[in-house]
C-alpha cells in the first residue's frame, strides 16, 4: 500500500495491484465442456518448474497421443502458444472477442470505477477470541484472576446442556477466501499495468489476487416506496 494525491490536493491511501499481461489459456463454450468461461494466466514460470502435464495445456508438445488423435481426425483444442503460468483462474462468463492466445492487459478497465478483489486473506493461526472475534475479554478486577482474555461461559444451562454450532471461539484465523466488493479505482498506468485501487485488498505483499469489474449495483438518492395500509385501515 501507499498514498497520493487526487486533484484536488487529498491523500488518498491505495494498493497498487500489477494485472497483466494475462494470456488467454482456455476459452470454455457449451458445445464443448458445457458451460462459458475463459481461462487466464499471470507471471510466467520457467519451463524446468512445470511439469509436462502443464506444458501440454499452454503448448502442442506432439506427443504420441496427440499424434493418434489427429490421425483418427480429432481437431485439436487451440493452444495458447505461451510460456506456463504461475497463477491461473477460470472466469464464469460469456466474454465476446476473446481468444485462445490473445494478451490481456489494464487497458480492459479503462472507464471502469469500481472493482471487486478477490483473494485468500493472511494466515494468522490458532488465534484466541480477542484477536479472532474482537471480544473485548473479561474484567481487570473483582475475582477474575489469570483469564483475562478467556472467552468466558460458552454453554447453556441443563437443558439443552450443548454449545451451538456457529458459537464464537478460539480457532485458526485467517487464511480463507475473501472479497471486497466496490472498490474505488483511483488510477490505471498503463506502462506498468499497474491498478490502483482505493483501501486495503485481502492477502499480504505479493499474494495473487483477481480483480473484475464490480456487478454491485449502486442506488443514488430516488422517491422513497408508497407506505401500504393493513387491511381494514381508515
Amino acid at each position: 500500500m501507499t498514498q497520493i494525491f487526487d486533484e484536488d490536493g487529498k491523500v488518498v491511501p491505495v494498493t497498487v495491484i500489477e494485472a497483466g499481461p494475462c494470456p488467454v489459456l482456455c476459452v470454455r463454450t457449451v458445445d464443448r465442456d458445457g458451460y462459458s468461461a475463459v481461462q487466464l494466466g499471470f507471471r510466467d514460470k520457467p519451463r524446468r518448474l512445470a511439469s509436462r502435464s502443464v506444458r501440454g495445456q499452454v503448448a502442442s508438445l506432439d506427443g504420441r497421443r496427440a499424434k493418434a488423435r489427429a490421425e483418427a481426425g480429432v481437431v485439436a483444442v487451440a493452444k495458447a502458444g505461451c510460456e506456463p503460468q504461475r497463477f491461473v483462474r477460470e472466469l464464469r462468463g460469456t466474454y465476446d472477442g476473446v481468444e485462445v492466445g490473445q494478451v490481456l492487459t489494464v487497458g480492459l478497465f479503462e472507464g471502469v470505477e469500481y472493482v471487486d478483489v478477490t483473494g485468500t486473506t493472511k494466515g494468522r493461526g490458532t488465534s484466541g477470541v480477542m484477536k479472532r472475534h474482537g471480544f473485548k475479554g473479561q474484567r481487570a478486577t473483582h475475582g477474575v484472576k489469570k483469564v483475562h482474555r478467556h472467552a468466558g461461559g460458552t454453554s447453556m444451562n441443563t437443558s439443552p446442556a450443548r454449545v451451538f454450532k456457529g458459537k464464537k471461539m478460539a480457532g485458526r484465523y485467517g487464511s480463507e477466501r475473501s472479497t471486497m466488493r466496490n472498490i474505488r479505482l483511483v488510477r490505471i498506468d498503463t506502462a506498468g499495468n499497474l491498478l490502483l485501487v482505493r483501501g486495503a485488498v485481502p492477502g499480504p505483499n505479493g499474494s495473487f489476487v483477481v480483480v473484475r469489474q464490480t456487478n454491485k449495483l449502486r442506488k443514488v438518492g430516488g422517491a422513497a416506496p408508497a407506505s401500504k395500509k393493513k387491511g381494514g385501515g381508515k
